[in-house]
């Protein structure tokens, strides 16, 4: 594999490993500390569910326009702008004092996620185009992926017993904040791959 100019290929597999744990992560995270948001934002049982449909919804119902959208106006750029928009929903979501404040919160979460998974993966396709480092990178991917999904019931367990319901929001900021420096130094900004590809 020959990288291009300026691209770091180890570090753009840590952003794109951090980004696909962050994600599959908040999936079970935030399921566990469920009953503790409600007792501590007054939930109903039915404006509970939208604590999860608000950012399956946006996530699922945009995630092909998050993908045009890396094609169109390039996979780093849209990368740090859905790592941007997640790590700041999370924040405002871990402060919200209204049950429509998370609410609120975890629709924009979705939008970011949205942006920011396509362009991740993208991302690690064409940095490791072929032979042993692809499967060695999507080794890796595959794994952070089902780590996240297995650690969040853990990880949202004793956030919510030791730390409280908000830090189930909390942990995506860290995370977030390390896959934006790591895509902004790792990754190399390069034309929209919509203007080099064939329609």
């Amino acid at each position: 594999m020959v990288s291009e100019p300026g691209a770091r290929p180890g570090l753009t597999l840590a952003a794109v490993a951090v980004v696909q744990f962050m994600v599959s992560l908040d999936l079970s995270v935030v399921n566990v500390g469920l009953p503790q948001i409600a007792a501590g934002l007054g939930f109903g049982a039915v404006g509970l569910t939208w604590v999860i449909h608000a950012y399956a919804l946006t996530f699922g119902g945009l995630l092909l326009l998050g993908g045009k959208a890396a094609d169109r106006y390039g996979r780093k750029r849209v990368l740090l702008f859905g790592l941007g928009l997640f790590g700041l929903a999370s924040l405002v979501g871990g402060f919200a004092q209204e049950p429509g404040h998370l609410v609120a919160a975890r629709a924009v979460q979705g939008i970011g996620a949205a942006a920011l998974a396509p362009a991740a993966l993208a991302l690690l396709t064409t940095t490791f185009p072929t032979g042993r480092a692809r499967v060695r990178a999507f080794g890796i991917w595959s794994a952070t992926n089902a780590a996240g999904g297995a650690l969040g019931v853990l990880i949202g367990g004793l956030l919510t017993e030791y730390a409280g319901w908000r830090w189930v929001m909390f942990v995506n900021v860290p995370m977030a904040a390390c896959a934006l420096a790591l895509a902004w130094r790792g990754v190399h900004r390069r034309p929209a791959p919509g203007s080099q590809q064939p329609p």
